[in-house]
């Protein structure tokens, strides 16, 4: 009894003591295939950083002609794009090319074209309908996909650039596609490549090589997630110098109360 005992123990000892040799190197394995997530040049990143209006448009654009087909802004009104630098006239027009569900004096269905005050149509009328069109799968909001996904908006911008052809021990079902970047479905992901070179021809001579119009769209995607934060920077800057000249006037109102105590 004694004897099965301390051999128990012994095997306990042993595994606590290799368990955490043996963990992180399961752990370094299991990160090693996981390719490192191309970091795009973000005008807004850091304290001060401002979204670049110019390429939120192009990536628009870019929503617009391709990404819409299959994926809504659902949490967004055409009105919102006004703080892209669109001026109101703009936006009723961009509104206007698209038609959206009403009902008429009579009570009975009708379309009419969209108004500002409209949220982004549907690609799809429910989901359903979105998963029979897409073998299957559901594509994602991308409103707030910036927001939902580990790498943020460098994980939108890889994965526009990530598709390979597939290695040849990696079988593909029908209506699926080599991501290097989708490692949440083993690099398997049923969204045919959205964007090459010269997919969206922009005024103006802009860039259009893949790299271009990923920027782009993942610029105007991460504003999308966020519409406010410039505003709140701004906001946060003002604050932060507030509360400094305040800790001044504190500190020297101290000095000035206590310095006959001294």
């Amino acid at each position: 009894m004694i004897r099965r005992f301390l051999l128990g123990a012994a095997f306990a000892v042993t595994a606590a003591v290799t368990q955490p040799l043996v963990a992180p190197a399961a752990y370094a394995q299991e990160a090693a295939a996981e390719p490192e997530l191309l970091k795009g040049d973000w005008s807004f990143s850091g304290i001060f950083g401002t979204v670049d209006k110019a390429s939120a448009q192009r990536g628009l654009q870019i929503y617009k002609e391709v990404c819409s087909n299959c994926h809504g802004l659902y949490e967004m009104s055409y009105r919102n794009i006004a703080a892209l630098g669109y001026s109101d006239e703009q936006v009723k027009n961009f509104a206007a090319q698209f038609q959206v569900n009403d009902l008429n004096d009579d009570g009975a269905v009708i379309q009419r074209p969209a108004k500002p005050s409209d949220k982004f149509v549907r690609p799809f009328p429910n989901e359903k309908a979105a998963r029979a069109a897409n073998n299957g799968a559901y594509p994602p909001d991308l409103a707030l996909i910036v927001k939902a996904r580990e790498g943020g908006v460098n994980y939108v911008y890889s994965l526009l650039q990530g598709y390979k052809d597939a290695p040849k021990d990696v079988k593909l079902a029908d209506g699926q596609y080599y991501n290097i970047y989708f490692t949440a479905g083993g690099q398997k992901i049923g969204m045919p490549q959205p964007l090459t070179d010269g997919a969206v021809t922009f005024e103006g001579g802009a860039p259009n090589d893949l790299k271009s119009e990923a920027h782009d769209v993942a610029t105007f995607l991460a504003w999308a997630a966020e519409p406010e934060q410039d505003a709140r920077k701004r906001l946060g800057v003002r604050v932060m110098l507030f509360l400094i000249v305040l800790t001044g006037a504190l500190y020297y109102a101290k000095r000035k109360i206590w310095s006959d105590l001294h």
